[in-house]
């Protein structure tokens, strides 16, 4: 991986809580630098048996509008959505340092969410799947890439 750049990942108002547990296992794994929630605070899960919250910060926000004002300088929220405007992850080029932001398992983003992304990129598919897999395979994509780059 590269020795330059971040990124973080997390969802807005999850609906399944395991299903955090097992995207921030994922992130732990995959080199994240950060997690957070949106709307739903992180309860421990099982499914996170690394027990990722001690090895790397955990944030937890109200709203949308918070996270934006957290915002690392020269950081991009990119939105992670089924809509036709999002730039396919197949060939999508992840920015230095970037936010992975992903929607509750039954509604995904709202448009005014996808409005304060600076891109928003689609998994392979025509439905949704499960918030901790599409969050894995958006960090695997990300790994992956940096590696081939180096």
């Amino acid at each position: 991986m590269s020795e330059r750049g971040y990124c973080g990942i997390g969802v807005w108002h999850s609906k399944n809580a395991v299903n955090i547990g097992t995207l921030f296992r994922s992130a732990d794994l995959l080199g994240a630098a950060f997690v957070f929630t949106i709307g739903r605070r992180y309860k421990r899960q099982a499914s996170d048996t690394r027990k990722s919250w001690r090895h790397m910060p955990l944030w937890h926000f109200d709203a949308l509008e918070s996270l934006v004002a957290a915002c690392p300088y020269s950081c991009l929220i990119v939105g992670v959505e089924l809509t036709d405007k999002a730039k396919p992850i197949e060939t999508f080029c992840h920015p230095e340092r970037a936010i992975y932001l992903l929607g509750a398992e039954d509604h995904g983003l709202s448009p005014d969410m996808i409005a304060k992304c600076h891109t928003v990129i689609r998994l392979p598919g025509e439905s949704s799947m499960n918030v901790s897999s599409a969050g894995t395979v958006v960090l695997y994509d990300r790994a992956a890439k940096a590696m081939r780059a180096a």
